[in-house]
């Protein structure tokens, strides 16, 4: 429980303290947000409003992660990073680089579009089968592999067993579903990073709660060995989001950008991927 705190609390104070040193390098270079001439008349004065905020949020939510688990290992109070961790980190980050080369065409081409369909769609593919194949190939200390090829519902005896390439697919369609979600939703002051951290706190309290072995068992949903260190992890990105709202918040000076969404919306499709919640459903 110290570690999440920490987490949260490292986060917060990276990405306050960070982005407005961002929103002002953005602003001299000129990287600001180019509108739809299509869209709304009164969206057209946030045209250079500073975009790629996303990458305050990353380096934030990498801080809260990393530093939470340094304290806990000099404080014997917690343990380093773990597989599920570090792999639902490196899909967010991998996504996040995506959305970056996808804002800066954007901001030299002067144009409200920057990769093509077809090109993001690719970057998303790649770094989603890359995950999907590593989160079954890499073990946490417990010796289990944070993902499993079994939709285990509720508990493992509901399970469906799927072949290793027919989940690695799935797990496509997961994080390719999050991440779209995200970014479309990313239209408005605000509009997105508050939804985003009212799911992390979502996966925050499943995460902790499969994690353990007593808990789990107690309200008789199925565990998921090492889950309960994507705990630290959501409780970074929400202080992450936090530390961002102040400065994205209405009237916004600055945006995230592809870079925000598309990580953002990747990090939670792999933490369900990682929770074994992709599908949820009630027992009868």
């Amino acid at each position: 429980m110290t570690q999440i705190l920490i987490a949260g609390a490292i986060a917060v104070a990276v990405s306050i303290l960070l982005t407005p040193v961002l929103i002002r390098v953005f602003s001299r270079q000129g990287f600001g947000q180019e509108i739809r001439v299509e869209g709304p008349q009164s969206h057209q004065t946030k045209r250079g409003t500073p975009s790629m905020g996303g990458v305050a949020i990353l380096i934030a939510l990498w801080a809260g992660y990393f530093g939470a688990h340094i304290v806990g290992v000099f404080t014997h109070d917690g343990n380093g990073p773990t597989a599920s961790g570090l792999l639902v980190l490196g899909l967010a980050t991998a996504l996040g680089g995506v959305g970056f080369l996808d804002d800066f065409i954007k901001i030299r081409k002067h144009r409200n579009l920057g990769l093509n369909k077809t090109a993001k769609s690719i970057g998303q593919f790649l770094a989603a089968i890359l995950f999907g194949v590593l989160v079954l190939g890499f073990r946490n200390d417990s010796g289990y592999t944070p993902a499993s090829p079994h939709l285990s519902y509720v508990r493992d005896i509901d399970a469906i067993s799927m072949v290793s390439v027919t989940f690695v697919v799935f797990c496509w369609l997961v994080v390719a579903a999050w991440s779209n979600a995200v970014n479309l939703t990313d239209g408005l002051d605000g509009l997105a990073t508050m939804p985003v951290i009212i799911a992390a706190l979502t996966f925050g309290v499943i995460a902790y709660l499969v994690g353990n072995v007593k808990f789990a068992e107690y309200l008789g949903v199925h565990y998921v060995a090492g889950a309960g260190t994507l705990a630290i992890f959501c409780w970074a990105l929400i202080g992450a989001g936090l530390g961002f709202l102040w400065f994205n918040a209405p009237p916004a000076a600055v945006f995230m950008g592809d870079t925000g969404s598309l990580a953002l919306g990747g990090a939670l499709g792999a933490i369900a991927v990682a929770t074994h919640h992709e599908v949820v459903r009630s027992e009868e």
